[in-house]
């Protein structure tokens, strides 16, 4: 039986999406593929509201471009903004590739703070920063136009931005907000099966690139930037996924990339209350992501034991996440999911707790 996933990733299918990847295959060194990469920039292009930078389209998870981002742009020392973990796994994976870096930590379930970040940003030490957009694993969204707004005082700093879990789902705009790399994989908000990861680059962080060295060879900005030149990328791009998010881009925008941030928002107001009614949040007030709500599970209900029964109902949630496990789960409200289909969940979930006692 197929279980509609509610959860922060892979998340549910449009079948005209799996539809897509099912096109027949191109040499992906011929005009078709230069014709499809084209296509597919134009259309990220309208998607970011850019006119400069480069949109680099990675045949890997997300961690393959959080990787590429500390090799290319972290010359000194990378500052790493954490708060759950996700955040945490950026931090580590600049210093398994050598590079120098600082925490920025803040408890988990609560938000790194422009202030805090101003104090270490103004000691001079680092030229990159990174910072999770959407903590999955917390349901914590980070104040990314504040955060901009102090970047911005400090013009030799990278500013490398996860949107993993709200690219897609929330409005977010690269070039304006002054973010030097912006990347995101297409398995939760973008509503395609995992294994493509879209990237912003913008042209400081090329030129940056350029002076940085040993940056490896699969994710090196500029190898992808002189194959991008040509439509073309530098090793086999996955082309299934190609043709799904062309398709995408068509849907998204037939429905408007507004009106899809306002559904999206909308789902997030109704799930927050359907938890506080019955729960509570677990992130703090003002930070909660708007792709998935973090419930803080203070009434002890047995998630397996529910997700077991939704299951069979045709359903599934995610419980929580590392060292939060026991005490939180998570909804997902993001891609093609309708206030529709939310409401028959927590309606489900309802009923089961009700039968449970």
């Amino acid at each position: 039986m197929h279980k509609k996933l509610f959860i922060p990733g892979p998340i549910e299918v449009h079948p005209d999406i799996l539809k897509a990847c099912s096109t027949p295959m191109i040499s992906h060194r011929g005009k078709d593929y230069e014709d499809l990469h084209g296509r597919l920039k134009s259309k990220l292009r309208a998607f970011f509201n850019a006119k400069g930078g480069s949109i680099f389209l990675f045949t890997s998870s997300s961690t393959g471009a959080m990787e590429a981002a500390v090799r290319n742009l972290v010359g000194k020392c990378v500052l790493s903004c954490t708060c759950g973990a996700f955040s945490e796994r950026w931090f580590e994976i600049a210093k398994e590739n050598g590079k120098e870096a600082e925490a920025c930590a803040a408890e988990w379930g609560f938000a790194n703070k422009p202030e805090e970040i101003d104090k270490r940003l103004a000691t001079g030490k680092v030229d990159a920063i990174t910072v999770v957009h959407n903590e999955t694993s917390t349901g914590v969204m980070n104040p990314i136009e504040a955060i901009a707004r102090v970047v911005r005082r400090y013009p030799d700093v990278m500013f490398c931005v996860d949107a993993v879990s709200s690219m897609a789902g929330v409005k977010i705009e690269p070039e304006a907000l002054g973010i030097d790399v912006l990347l995101a994989g297409v398995q939760k908000a973008w509503g395609l099966p995992p294994g493509l990861t879209i990237c912003y680059v913008s042209d400081r962080a090329l030129a940056k690139a350029r002076t940085v060295p040993h940056r490896g060879h699969y994710f090196d900005f500029v190898q992808m930037k002189k194959f991008d030149e040509k439509n073309q990328t530098p090793e086999t791009p996955v082309l299934p996924l190609l043709f799904a998010l062309d398709a995408q881009l068509d849907r998204m925008m037939k429905e408007g990339f507004d009106n899809r941030y306002a559904r999206t928002l909308e789902m997030a107001q109704a799930c927050r209350a359907w938890a506080q009614e019955r729960f509570a949040l677990f992130p703090e007030k003002g930070y909660e992501s708007v792709t998935l709500t973090a419930v803080l599970n203070n009434q002890g209900a047995d998630i397996g034991k529910l997700n077991a029964e939704l299951a069979r109902r045709g359903a599934m949630i995610s419980e929580g996440y590392g060292k939060i496990k026991a005490k939180t789960f998570r909804i997902a409200h993001m891609g093609d999911i309708s206030m529709d289909d939310l409401r028959w969940l927590l309606g489900e979930i309802d009923d089961i707790l009700r039968l449970k006692g």
